[in-house]
């Protein structure tokens, strides 16, 4: 199910100004309509729209030339952030859209709204980060913010392009990521001797089993022919047999002479 609206000006991913889209009803319900970036697609909306259009897009675009000009201001701009944190860099707590929005507001002294700041997650270490701004639906900039503990610690960043997290920390996770890489050598190596042995192995019962089948084929097909020799007499044993037949048969003739 979705909700039809016309929207008042340009939504990423959506449309442009004027432009009939179908949402979600919760995206309508709860940001596009509250904040007058959409009206829902009846006709009576639909009507106003095409009558008020072209001062609405004169209103879209006075704020669009307003925002490029703030833009010109805050493009590349960096802006210190300073927080307490461990000397892995890890902060005491986050630093969010509204903290960056504020901060900016303070050293620009540009009015920045917490929703104009592109954030998909909070940061939670020190460091340089890039961060975008849209200061109007067609109006994005970038800006780079400075997480560190000091000022000074700031300035440092600032001049490295690096955080500065302690060496011992660094050391350590050197450390453990050699330690890992080892452990992780040697378990190859383990599993692939003990793959080697076991195919070893596999092929030494393989060729015994042939082996035996060879000896028991062997010994069948000699077993067969001694029988068949029992069997079948040579030429000798058949003459004498056939010898004694014929003297059995004589005798047989004289006794009954």
């Amino acid at each position: 199910m979705s909700t039809q609206i016309i929207l008042l000006e340009r939504i990423e991913h959506l449309g442009a100004m004027g432009e009939i889209v179908n949402v979600k009803p919760g995206y309508a319900r709860n940001c596009l309509l509250p904040q007058n970036k959409a009206l829902r697609a009846t006709k009576s909306n639909i009507a106003y729209f095409e009558a008020q259009k072209a001062v609405l897009e004169k209103a879209n675009n006075e704020k669009k030339a307003v925002a490029e000009k703030h833009g010109k201001t805050l493009e590349g701009m960096t802006i210190a952030i300073v927080r307490q944190a461990g000397e892995g860099g890890q902060l005491y707590g986050s630093v969010t859209a509204r903290d960056i929005a504020d901060e900016i507001n303070q050293v620009a002294k540009e009015k920045i709204e917490r929703n104009m700041v592109d954030l998909n997650q909070n940061y939670k270490e020190i460091g340089l980060f890039p961060v975008t701004l849209t200061l109007h639906p067609e109006v994005k900039i970038d800006v780079t913010i400075n997480i560190a503990r000091t000022a000074d610690e700031a300035a440092k960043q600032l001049k490295t392009g690096k955080a500065l997290i302690a060496d011992d920390g660094a050391e350590e996770a050197a450390e453990r990521a050699a330690a890992n890489e080892a452990a992780a050598e040697e378990a190859k190596a383990d599993f692939i001797e003990e793959d080697a042995l076991e195919a070893e192995k596999t092929a030494k019962a393989d060729a015994d089993a042939k082996a035996e089948a060879d000896a028991e084929k062997a010994a069948a097909k000699a077993e067969a022919k001694a029988a068949k020799k029992v069997e079948e007499p040579t030429e000798e044993e058949a003459g004498e047999i056939e010898a004694s037949a014929d003297d059995a048969e004589e005798a047989t003739e004289e006794e009954k002479a």
